[in-house]
């Protein structure tokens, strides 16, 4: 590589720029073709890549972070001054933006807010309310100088040990996609756009720059890729964002087949499409792939496509559609509309979002009459460092520099509770010591972006524990989890719960009881987590997730009764972490991923022999993921997909099903059947008929709809509708998406094994759609069969 050379092409760039921008055609005055045939070579290049990131290479970071513009976004485009063509600015991400808050020389701040993760807003199967959290999230985005939101993210639960579990949705891929377009939705309202991520099959963090997901076609169109398909058709995402992994042999951002045949020309997507950080390794192939911007650029890109062009190896024809599409985006943007940005958005409103948001997401898993809580609940002992240290969510790129974060005994006491203040104390002090022992390492780039060490639990002494308990109404146990970018989950003191806080549940759960006293576990936690083997013992149990920066107090409003829970799962929680179909084929022993040296980065193309699910991860599974393997199987759960309890009842009574040439409504009436108000989550799943032509699930999620808050007593007629084509498997053989003929059931459930009422509906006829045959597996694999 000639640095020199590209310095000097830059500078010749410039001063082109200089004499002849008075006479040059002008973005948004003269066409974009007119613009585009304005433009050097070198600027069409240097407008693909990004403006790259000071002191950081792909060899060392993936985390984006310039101090161009808006200090802390991820990243910027290259502005061309001399054609009207500004730089527009790129920030993360999923749950709220991410900026600095705190800038040298400047008094103000610039905190943003922190709303909740994924999972929780998957969790309240409420589209209308996600789209109201998009809304107040991307007014931070526009008030702060942003143009582009790195979020949704969308990839599929495939295995509970994922690291990023927390900013996706779920485990289905209609919940996916319809939240990830409620989001979408939402967040452009405000005439900022989105990236959608990470497109696609990034599934683990293990080895994430090199891993080769290598999966059926049938598995990508039905469970990878349906998210996604249904948030591009249903919301129009002005970007989206290209995962690092490879699919099936091929980098993710270097395919044509998943770029342009699948994205551009089956789903008639029209927006732009950009790497992740560092993603992709061959610049060229990225390009003529349909990869519009490189980001965040680097010099060795920009000499790659240059040259790639001067010697006939890219076409003119990709580089400037490519072109093109970055100055669609940039037409679009509020700095190239002139939007004078306030940087004082309304974070006392947004916080309130959350807060509303959050409880909506909480899941009750367990309640014998510990909740809500009676009048009589005045003092509280609140056990865990999670009670005390609360998580409002996970790290990375999915992080967000909020101002505050209200601990769960923060939100006890902003509702009026008692904490029992000794042993409030005795925590705080203990975490104290505890984090000074684990600072980060200053010298570790990345440590800002990882999880920190957090406190492990203690056991107060059995005298206290009874004290304790005679002078409280109540116990609180919290148990904390995170997670984030560049690795994986484990499974010791993880997935499963460590020796100390099984001994806190079990110790804290019988003194309580011997004083006639209820125990309440909540689980802060981004993703799943063992429960089997300890959930008989507190009296309930409540998942609070990574509910964003509001997350002591909508925990508080829970427990108080002051809102009902509604919130079911959007992920299946086995019984035991192998249970999980994918578990046979996950990095979830950190032995084999020390040994094949994968880290997020692993050892790519060192020459040692390839290393199962770290350079490449077989997909054996195929379609069945969650609870489609689970039921299908008839493996026990713990908690099933869509399960959820409430502090009242609900009746299913007259269903009803119509249908038209194209489309199934089904409607069913929902009452209140207990006596204080709460709103009801109802999923509609279909059976297919016995003699399919391909192996089906049990069931599948095909809709869901959420009712108003009911009273005691009322009803509300729910309608929710479905495309005949919704029906349809993939068909490798043929190339097609295939609905067969026959009878198949339309079931009414409140969760994926609750199903409350069934319709049959017969086909007479099939429906046959052709598709591309692309992203085929270089080898066969050998998969799941019921």
């Amino acid at each position: 590589m000639n640095i020199k050379k590209i310095k000097l092409s830059v500078m010749a760039c410039a001063l082109f720029s200089v004499t002849n921008a008075q006479h040059a055609p002008q973005l948004g005055k003269a066409s974009i073709d007119e613009v585009v045939a304005a433009m050097t070579p070198q600027e069409k290049v240097q407008l693909l890549i990004g403006t790259g990131m000071a002191g950081f290479s792909g060899e060392t970071a993936v985390v984006g972070a310039t101090a161009q513009l808006v200090p802390g976004a991820a990243g910027t485009t290259y502005a061309i001054p001399r054609l009207g063509i500004p730089a527009v600015v790129l920030a993360d991400g999923p749950a709220g933006l991410r900026i600095t808050p705190i800038r040298e020389g400047d008094d103000q701040t610039y905190y943003a807010t922190a709303f909740p993760v994924g999972t929780t807003l998957a969790a309240t199967w409420n589209t209308e309310l996600v789209e109201q959290v998009g809304k107040a999230m991307g007014n931070e985005v526009l008030e702060y100088g942003v143009d582009v939101l790195l979020a949704p993210a969308l990839n599929i639960h495939r295995n509970p040990l994922c690291g990023r579990n927390f900013e996706y949705y779920s485990e289905d891929p209609l919940v996916s996609g319809k939240m990830a377009a409620a989001m979408t939705n939402g967040v452009q309202s405000n005439g900022v756009g989105v990236s959608l991520k990470h497109f696609a099959v990034n599934n683990q963090e293990t080895n994430r720059m090199g891993n080769d997901s290598r999966v059926t076609p049938r598995a990508l169109r039905e469970i990878y890729l349906k998210g996604f398909e249904i948030a591009v058709k249903e919301s129009n995402p002005w970007t989206i964002m290209s995962s690092y992994n490879k699919i099936n042999g091929t980098y993710a951002p270097e395919n044509r087949e998943l770029l342009t045949t699948i994205l551009r020309d089956e789903w008639g997507y029209r927006g732009m499409v950009m790497t992740d950080w560092f993603g992709g390794k061959d610049a060229p192939a990225m390009v003529h792939a349909g990869n519009d911007l490189l980001m965040p650029g680097t010099p060795q890109q920009y000499e790659a496509i240059l040259t790639a062009v001067n010697e006939g190896l890219l076409s003119e024809a990709d580089l400037n559609r490519n072109v093109k599409n970055v100055l669609n985006l940039i037409l679009a943007s509020p700095r190239y509309k002139g939007y004078a940005f306030s940087n004082r958005p309304d974070l006392q409103a947004h916080a309130e979002v959350t807060r509303q948001s959050a409880a909506e997401g909480m899941v009750l898993l367990k309640n014998n009459n510990a909740l809500p809580f009676s009048q009589s609940v005045k003092h509280i002992a609140a056990y865990g460092v999670s009670s005390y240290d609360f998580i409002s969510g996970g790290t990375g790129s999915g992080d967000v520099n909020e101002a505050y974060t209200v601990s769960l005994v923060e939100g006890l006491r902003n509702a009026g509770y008692l904490l029992n203040g000794e042993l409030k104390a005795a925590y705080e002090a203990y975490i104290a010591e505890e984090n000074e022992k684990n600072k980060p390492d200053p010298n570790n780039p990345l440590a800002a972006f990882m999880p920190k060490v957090r406190p492990g639990e203690f056991v107060p002494a059995s005298a206290e524990l009874a004290q304790q308990a005679r002078e409280s109404d109540v116990a609180l146990i919290t148990i904390g989890r995170t997670s984030g970018e560049f690795a994986d989950r484990t499974l010791e003191g993880d997935f499963h719960l460590t020796k100390e806080e099984k001994q806190l549940i079990e110790a804290i759960s019988t003194a309580f009881s011997s004083q006639g006293k209820k125990t309440v576990v909540i689980l802060n936690i981004g993703g799943v987590i063992e429960t089997a083997s300890w959930k008989n013992l507190p009296d309930a149990i409540l998942i609070a997730w990574q509910s964003g920066q509001e997350g002591g107090n909508t925990v508080a409003d829970l427990l108080s009764g002051k809102l009902n829970p509604s919130g079911k799962l959007a992920m299946t929680f086995p019984v035991h972490y192998m249970d999980a179909a994918s578990s046979a084929n996950f990095p979830w022993d950190p032995a084999v991923v020390k040994l094949a040296g994968g880290g997020f980065m692993g050892k790519v193309d060192d020459g040692r022999d390839p290393v199962a699910n770290v350079d490449y991860t077989v997909y054996e599974e195929d379609i069945y993921v969650g609870y489609r393997y689970f039921d299908t199987f008839q493996r026990e759960v713990s908690y099933p997909f869509g399960y959820g309890l409430s502090y009242t009842t609900f009746d299913y009574v007259n269903p009803l099903i119509n249908e038209n040439a194209e489309e199934l409504i089904i409607s069913i009436d929902v009452i209140n059947s207990g006596t204080i108000p709460g709103k009801e989550v109802v999923q509609i799943y279909v059976s297919a008929p016995h003699n399919s032509s391909l192996p089906k699930p049990a069931k599948e999620l095909k809709a869901f709809g959420k009712t108003r808050e009911l009273k005691a007593g009322e009803k509300q007629t729910l309608t929710m509708k479905m495309a005949k084509s919704d029906l349809a498997s993939y068909d490798n053989e043929r190339s097609a998406w295939v609905v067969d003929s026959g009878r198949y059931d339309i079931m009414v459930a409140a969760s994926s094994r609750d199903v409350k009422q069934t319709l049959p509906l017969t086909l007479a006829d099939p429906i046959i759609c052709k598709t591309n045959k692309v992203l085929q597996l270089l080898a066969p694999i050998t998969v799941m069969q019921p």
